[in-house]
Formats: C-alpha cells, structure tokens, sequence
C-alpha cells in the first residue's frame, strides 16, 4: 500500500489503506479539526521532531474496555495504602510535559515536541484532552493524558517519577471511564504494560466499527470528577 500525502484539505484516506506497520500518511497539520478527525476516523499522530507530521492506524488495535480491567494485587496493596492523592484535569500542561520529559532524561526519542504540546494544550482548552494525576507529598508523581470524544478515550502517554505512580492513575482513570459508561480505552499499540491491565488485541476493523458506534455519543467532553467507588 502507498503511504498518503496530505493536502491542506481536511480530509484522510480510509485507516484499511494503511501500511502493514499502520503508517498511513504523512504531512497535513496538527489543528484541533484535524486531530478530532483523525481520531473519530481511528488515526493518531506519532513522529519525532525532525520527522514530517506522521498518520498511523495500526492491525492489530490494542484496547482495554473499562469493565476488564485487572488490578494485580501488588497495585491494589498500593492502592490501599492511598500512597497518592489522585487529580483529574488539575495540571495538564505538566502532565505533557513531563510525558517528554522523563523520556528525554532516559536518553530516548520523544514524539511529544512542541508543536504536539501545544496542539493537545488546545485540545485541552476545548474539553476534549485529559489527564490524569498522581501525587506524593505534594510533588507530581505521575500521570497520563489522552484524548476524549463520544465514549471513546484516546491515550496518549503516561510517566512515573515514582514506583507504581502511573499504574494507579491509569487504574483510576478506568474506572472513572467505567461509571460514565465509556466503551474503550484506545492503547493503540500493543506493549506488555497494558496487556496486564486486562488490555487485549482486536483486528482494525471492529476497532473502526466500534468506533462508529462509540463517537456518536457525545459525553466525556468538558469536566471530569473522580469515581467515588474504592478501587481494590
């Protein structure tokens, strides 16, 4: 399959085009109705900074459904123990930031520039791009952030400064997803991390017709409240 180039028209060619390693197009921008029409069409960007803007939709799609979920009992110890103050929304900007960061200091590349920063920054803004924090002592812990349209969340990335700081993060947010009903949680790629979660592989295409049913539902957009149920 050729790989797209993108014009300034808003428009993408179908995810079933893609490349065996999901790389469907190339170019285009990163504006809020680009990025909401990638995303409603099962797209996501991924590049690094020295790289033209680059369009995936991967086969297999990796996927957790909230009501799945899995806590090993390590993390619900953790949880127990209420090691961290958990925060929906309260500091996104350095939520992303440190999503690139902590990479950066590991000596590894980052798909999270600038230009991406301040794009979901916008996304943020309009309702659509959340995070997830956790706290110790006051200090930013760990996190994550995606995107949220319909009953669909999007995740982006998650950083850990301190031991199991994501994991519970990652656990509350499936579960605030869970009480408002969500379908999904859109892992894009498959890694060992998620899959203990409770996260499984589905072929693209149910992925993309889930989607059809799931993106209609307008909710999720605006602001979030934590789950008043005990996670363990």
């Amino acid at each position: 399959m050729p790989v797209f180039l993108l014009t300034e028209a808003m428009t993408f060619p179908s995810p079933e085009l893609a490349e065996k390693d999901g790389l469907l197009a190339v170019g285009g921008d990163l504006s809020m109705e680009r990025l909401l029409l990638a995303y409603r069409m099962g797209i996501f960007p991924w590049f690094s900074e020295n790289e033209p803007i680059l369009w995936w939709s991967p086969n297999p799609r990796l996927v957790l459904y909230p009501l799945e979920l899995h806590l090993s009992r390590s993390l619900k110890r953790t949880i127990r123990k209420k090691k961290f103050r958990i925060t929906v929304n309260k500091t996104f900007e350095d939520v992303i930031t440190a999503c690139a960061g902590i990479r950066l200091e590991n000596g590894e590349p980052t798909w999270i520039g600038e230009d991406m920063i301040e794009a979901y920054k916008r996304l943020h803004r309009a309702g659509y791009a959340h995070s997830v924090e956790a706290w110790m002592d006051g200090d930013l812990a760990g996190g994550l952030y995606g995107v949220s349209i319909g009953k669909c969340f999007f995740g982006e990335s998650m950083f850990a400064r301190v031991g199991d700081a994501s994991k519970v993060a990652f656990a509350y947010l499936a579960r605030l997803l869970a009480a408002e009903g969500f379908h999904l949680i859109d892992c894009q790629v498959t890694t060992g991390h998620l899959k203990r979660f409770g996260a499984r592989e589905i072929p693209r295409n149910h992925f993309l017709q889930q989607l059809k049913i799931s993106i209609p539902c307008e909710i999720g957009r605006g602001k979030w409240a934590l789950p008043e149920k005990d996670l363990t």
